[in-house]
């Protein structure tokens, strides 16, 4: 006689077993093994099972309702995979209409051609005043803007070129930071946002990559505002 109970426990870390493999076979030959074993199973409880006291209909249609719910969260997870790749694929095609567009990404350079930059900052609320810091290669300020009292959100800001001494900075990558504030003192938390276009896209997995330029790749998640 084959215990019921320790049987029950097999089939179900089993069943569990081959559920985990879900991700590394295809829906239906994973499925149809696990119907396959499971028949194998219990064929073998029923062909062991003690003559004077058989599995009853209640225990035989309780693994039947375990198998059922296996073989379901497998098609369920099979259906979420092939809508999340739709959905990797879909966002992948929409990202390349931004290929060749300008857009702000997390960051802090700023990159100047010809007297024009273009930087920008997220502030999480209102501010009296916003300041930016420009420095070059070495670190040293070039050119402090003040962009005076400005609403909570995304805010581009361009530069000359100039420098505070009035004179035409070189050509070149530099570094800025920014500082927010209220009257009372209350610094205002802000991030920094670098500008840079979008030449590729790359799919994956995760979704679509954007190649920004220098700045590297960028989910499509991490753009802030298309310029």
């Amino acid at each position: 006689m084959v215990d019921s109970t320790q049987n029950s426990a097999s089939l179900i870390a089993s069943l569990n077993a081959a559920n985990s493999s879900v991700g590394k076979k295809s829906s239906a030959s994973g499925t149809a093994a696990t119907q396959d074993r499971f028949l194998l199973m219990l064929t073998t409880q029923l062909k062991n099972q003690d003559p004077l006291n058989p599995m009853d209909n209640a225990e035989i249609t309780s693994q039947m309702a375990q198998l059922s719910t296996v073989s379901g969260i497998d098609k369920l997870n099979a259906t979420l995979q092939a809508l999340s790749d739709s959905m990797a694929m879909g966002q992948s095609v929409s990202a390349t209409s931004m290929i060749g567009h300008g857009v702000l990404v997390p960051g802090s350079a700023l990159n100047l051609v010809d007297g024009q930059a273009i930087g920008g900052m997220e502030l999480t609320q209102p501010a009296d005043s916003v300041r930016v810091t420009i420095q070059d290669a070495a670190g040293n300020a070039v050119r402090t803007l003040q962009l005076g009292e400005q609403k909570a959100g995304i805010l581009p800001f361009t530069w000359d070129g100039k420098t505070d001494a009035g004179t035409d900075a070189a050509n070149g990558s530099y570094k800025f930071s920014v500082e927010a504030g209220l009257l009372s003192g209350k610094i205002i938390t802000s991030d920094s946002l670098a500008f840079g276009m979008v030449n590729a896209v790359t799919p994956g997995a995760q979704g679509a990559t954007l190649e920004v330029g220098k700045l590297g790749g960028f989910a499509l998640s991490a753009v802030k505002q298309v310029l």
